[in-house]
């Protein structure tokens, strides 16, 4: 392997070492299709030339957690967001807040969470308070208004978003996710769904993008309150 400055040649991967420097932020690792050995080399080239703040992976198979924890044992697997950590959490700057419309909508939901924390905002979640039971939402109003940033998740017809648009002016981005029935297109109803709001400031991501928001998010929140940009 040769390293220049900003980039590590693995062979079946050319890693970029230099994003944090541009961005802020180093790179992520995106698991699915990937073998465990790839997994854990990158991440472990990660750490070496970020070790003092923690680097990511997404959609972590079973395998690959498994592959991972024996090889890299103080990486923390995230069960739920089918994430890998490796590397010490930075210090939060700001909050985001990560709201689900249901239960279902958690992977997604706990994705984005932990993206907001790897990429230094604080983070608080709200689950189950979906359009179904509109009195579990008002009964948050405030915990929402208190947020530097929201993340709103919704499956089916992807309505949450553009409710909570109504309620707040909280700089918010949207994620619709794959949960519903066969007429919600596997997320594309509530895809169209949020890129149609009439709420005002209503963003989205693709289908079950929470890694996305949570980057987008966390640099809001970061900014909000006079962290590193």
């Amino acid at each position: 392997m040769s390293d220049d400055e900003s980039t590590a040649d693995l062979g079946f991967a050319r890693v970029d070492l230099d994003r944090e420097r541009r961005t802020g932020d180093p790179e992520v690792v995106y698991a699915d299709g990937k073998t465990p050995e790839q997994v854990v080399a990158i991440l472990r080239r990660l750490h070496e030339a970020h070790p003092s703040r923690a680097v990511l992976a997404t959609r972590v198979s079973a395998e690959a957690a498994a592959r991972v924890a024996a090889e890299l044992p103080t990486a923390v697997h995230d069960a739920e967001a089918r994430a890998v950590t490796l590397g010490p959490l930075p210090t939060p700057h700001g909050r985001v807040c990560v709201v689900a419309a249901g239960t279902s909508d958690g992977p997604v939901a706990a994705e984005a969470a932990l993206a907001c924390r790897v990429h230094g905002a604080g983070v608080e979640r709200i689950t189950d308070v979906g359009v179904a039971g509109i009195h579990r939402l008002l009964a948050v109003r405030d915990r929402l208004d208190a947020a530097d940033c929201l993340i709103v998740v919704a499956g089916m017809e992807g309505a949450l978003p553009s409710v909570v648009g109504g309620l707040v002016g909280v700089p918010m981005i949207g994620v619709p996710t794959s949960v519903g029935y066969g007429a919600s297109f596997g997320g594309l109803a509530a895809l169209l769904a949020m890129l149609n709001s009439c709420a005002p400031g209503v963003t989205v991501v693709n289908i079950d993008n929470g890694y996305g928001a949570g980057v987008a998010a966390a640099r809001i929140a970061r900014r909000a309150r006079g962290g590193e940009p």
